[in-house]
């Protein structure tokens, strides 16, 4: 891991004194960082940033999650354009405890922030891929535009869907209405799959590698429910649904809101792990029917 060693020494952390790879990131590179006092540090870095502002506006997301949502986050020791490095945590424990104290933190995340409008005061970054977050009054309408039809100029979703992919996309946008019930806007993670919950030094859950922005609850609820959460965190999705007063739809609306995650898979990676396939299963109702 010379490469953040290197970039941590650059940033003036010389007393780090190695880098051991960590598992999960996909759009960066990752480890856990020792100092000479024997304590660790997180630390991602890009070989070749998106942009000068993609550490600043998660670590910014950070912080508004812990401030205004109440839920726990690392600590931010430097963000810049080449660097983030944060505290470390602790992998989650496999216990229904744990996803009981989850559906707590991410109700209260989401019952206690609601918002006017539909957006964020900037752009930021899923993955390598920029976020639009432009403010909008219509929820329907931001996450037609800003969450799916957003993706369709990137290059690999245009090789990957075809026309009459497309043409369903585009008919299910202008049929959300119909299908999604109307809710406020409220702050949400924006990237919460098992892999960025992990725990304090304590043991009580907390969200790394966040996507902020005021939108549907449910578009967090959708990437859980629908990127294989372990067998213990069902308590998670009984109890969130019970203290946000979910009605019994929800389940069936998981895969329409999980479009936008796969369609920015689709745009980022390859192989795309399914995405494309999923895609196209959702869109099939909305094809012209011959």
């Amino acid at each position: 891991m010379s490469f953040l060693l290197e970039r941590l020494h650059a940033a003036g952390l010389t007393d780090v004194v190695a880098a051991e790879p960590a598992t999960g990131g996909l759009a960066a590179t990752a480890g856990l960082a020792r100092r000479s006092d024997g304590t660790s540090i997180f630390v991602k870095a890009f070989g070749e940033p998106p942009s000068d502002d993609a550490f600043t506006a998660e670590a910014e997301g950070l912080t508004v999650l812990r401030e205004a949502g109440g839920v726990a986050t690392p600590e931010i020791i430097l963000a810049d354009r080449d660097l983030l490095v944060l505290s470390a945590l602790q992998p989650r424990p496999g216990t229904e405890t744990f996803w009981e104290q989850l559906a707590h933190a991410l109700a209260h995340l989401h019952t206690t922030t609601r918002s006017p409008r539909f957006g964020w005061h900037r752009d930021n970054w899923l993955g390598r891929r920029r976020q639009v977050n432009t403010w909008t009054d219509d929820g329907f309408e931001f996450f037609a535009q800003h969450r799916l039809l957003r993706w369709l100029g990137e290059r690999r979703v245009q090789e990957a869907l075809d026309a009459t992919d497309r043409a369903a996309l585009e008919r299910l946008c202008h049929r959300l209405p119909e299908l999604l019930p109307v809710r406020p806007a409220c702050l949400t993670h924006g990237d919460l799959w098992a892999l960025n919950v992990m725990a304090t030094p304590d043991g009580r859950p907390a969200l790394i590698d966040p996507a902020v922005s005021y939108t549907w609850a449910e578009v967090d609820l959708a990437h859980l429910w629908t990127t294989a959460p372990p067998a213990e965190a069902h308590v998670f999705f009984e109890l969130y649904a019970e203290l946000t007063g979910l009605d019994r739809d929800w389940r069936a609306r998981m895969p329409i809101l999980q479009l936008r995650q796969h369609l920015a898979v689709i745009a980022q990676f390859d192989p795309d792990w399914g995405a494309a396939d999923l895609v196209r299963a959702t869109l099939a109702p909305f094809r012209p029917r011959h």
